[in-house]
C-alpha cells in the first residue's frame, strides 16, 4: 500500500505561524521561533491550517525552568498541542522544534497503521537520536498550604477505544487521558509510565471486556479509590504522583486531580 504524505513547504508553514511573547521572555524570542518552528512545521503529515506558538516566563527566578513554550497546531482540522519548559528562551524553542518533529513522525506512523486497516502496532513513545527525552513540565514548588484547585474542567467523556485515546494523547501532548473505554463502558485513565509504556486504570477493572487494539499496554488490577477532592489532594501530595484518578462518591464517576505547572491543582470531572 502506498501512503501519500502531505507536507507543508517552509514558506507556507511560516505564513500560518502566529507568535505571542509574554513577560519575562527574551525580546528576540519571536524571531527565533520563526527561524526554528517554521521549518519544523514542514514535517507535518497533513496540511497545517493554523499554528500558534506562545512563549511565557515565570516571574520567580528561583524556578529552574522558567520559560514555557507551547505550540497549538490545527492540522487538517485536528488539534495538535506540544509544550516544553527550559531555562532559557532559545533552549525552550529548540526543544519545542525537536518535539514537534518527533510528534509529526509518530502521528504519521499512527495514521499509516490506521489507514492500513489497523495492521501494524502503535508503539509507545520511542526515543530517537537527536530527539529530546520527554519530560513532564515541572511544577513550581509552591508551599502546600498555598496550593488551590485553580482550574476545574468538565466535559462529556468520549466513549472510545484505547487506540483512539492514545492517539488523542499524542495529538495534545497530554500525560494522561480520561475517557470511557468503549468495550467495558467503564470510566478509565490511560497514561504513560516512567519507561514510556502505556498503562490503563479503570474505576472497576474489567480487562476481558476491553476492546482489542494495536496499543501495547498493561492494566492496573486496582480499582479507583472513593475520595472527595480534599482526600485526592492528600493522596496526590503523599504519593508525589503527577495525578490521582479517583471515584467521586455522589455520582460514582471517574475524576482526575493533577499538578499544574504553577504549583496549584487542576481537576477534571465528567459532565453531568
Amino acid at each position: 500500500m502506498t501512503t501519500t504524505t502531505h507536507t507543508a513547504h517552509p514558506s507556507t508553514a511560516d505564513s500560518v505561524l502566529k507568535i505571542s511573547v509574554g513577560h519575562h521572555v527574551s525580546g528576540a524570542g519571536a524571531e527565533y521561533v520563526r527561524e526554528k518552528i517554521g521549518p519544523a512545521l514542514a514535517h507535518a503529515p497533513e496540511p497545517i491550517l493554523s499554528a500558534r506558538v506562545r512563549l511565557t516566563g515565570h516571574r520567580d527566578h528561583a524556578v529552574p525552568k522558567p520559560i514555557v513554550a507551547q505550540a497549538n497546531i490545527n492540522m487538517e482540522g485536528r488539534p495538535v498541542r506540544v509544550q516544553v519548559s527550559a531555562a532559557t528562551t532559545r533552549e525552550a524553542v529548540d526543544l519545542l522544534a525537536a518535539r514537534l518533529k518527533a510528534r509529526f513522525e509518530r502521528l504519521s506512523r499512527h495514521w499509516e497503521a490506521v489507514r492500513g486497516g489497523g495492521r501494524g502496532e502503535v508503539r509507545p513513545h520511542e526515543w530517537h537520536h537527536g530527539e529530546p527525552p520527554r519530560e513532564r513540565l515541572p511544577y513550581y514548588p509552591r508551599p502546600i498550604e498555598e496550593r488551590q484547585v485553580l482550574r476545574r474542567k468538565s466535559y462529556a467523556l468520549a466513549d472510545v477505544t484505547i487506540d483512539e485515546a492514545a492517539f488523542d494523547m499524542d495529538l495534545m501532548d497530554y500525560g494522561f487521558e480520561l475517557f470511557t473505554e468503549s468495550g467495558s463502558g467503564v470510566d478509565s485513565v490511560l497514561y504513560r509510565r516512567g519507561n514510556g509504556d502505556y498503562r490503563l486504570a479503570q474505576l472497576s477493572p474489567n480487562p476481558e471486556a476491553i476492546t482489542p487494539g494495536a496499543v501495547r499496554l498493561t492494566v492496573s488490577p486496582l480499582g479507583a479509590p472513593v475520595l472527595d477532592v480534599e482526600g485526592a489532594i492528600t493522596r496526590l501530595e503523599m504519593t508525589k504522583w503527577p495525578f490521582v484518578f479517583f471515584r467521586e462518591g455522589e455520582q460514582g464517576r471517574g475524576r482526575v486531580l493533577y499538578h499544574r505547572y504553577d504549583g496549584h491543582y487542576g481537576l477534571i470531572t465528567p459532565a453531568t
